[in-house]
């Protein structure tokens, strides 16, 4: 968890002092590079949580060693510093949502985005610490993770249609 202080600063600091360089419409290769990392970030976590998720349902055999793998995961992938990922302008208002989902929200000066990335970092944390434990043990820590994800995905997603 000492990293979370970074990663919310880096998600703070991205919102105050970055620039985004939009033109006519059209994102900088930077600016779509950061899209598709955080695309990307997202992809790791779906692939972890969905393990994960197949465990508790019982869809998937429960494993000690593959659970606390996946939770090790999400738990480094929630703490990594991804300001880089999240310029100002990288929203789907300037770029599109055939780009991205993410809302001008996130940017906001009352976004509680570190609020929801806190959430996130801990309850993966306690999800890392209860994965191998056994089964129930798993079961009853990743529900604060889905609630993490599905509040920030609540308010700064595009909702599907």
């Amino acid at each position: 968890m000492k990293h979370v202080p970074t990663f919310i600063a880096g998600i703070l600091a991205a919102g105050v002092i970055g620039t985004a360089a939009i033109g006519d419409g059209h994102a900088d290769k930077a600016t779509l590079s950061a899209v598709k990392a955080r695309q990307s970030l997202m992809s790791l976590q779906a692939f972890n949580i969905g393990l994960l998720g197949g465990m508790a349902k019982g869809d998937v055999e429960y494993d000690a060693a593959a659970a606390s793998a996946a939770a090790g995961n999400l738990a480094a992938l929630a703490t990594m510093d991804q300001s880089r990922m999240w310029p100002p302008g990288s929203d789907n208002a300037t770029l599109g949502d055939d780009v991205t989902e993410a809302l001008p929200a996130i940017w906001s000066a009352d976004s509680k985005i570190g609020a929801d990335a806190m959430a996130l970092a801990e309850a993966t944390a306690a999800l890392q610490a209860a994965a191998g434990e056994g089964l129930d043990a798993l079961r009853g820590a990743i529900g604060p993770v889905g609630k993490a994800c599905g509040s920030c995905h609540e308010t700064y997603r595009q909702a599907k249609n």
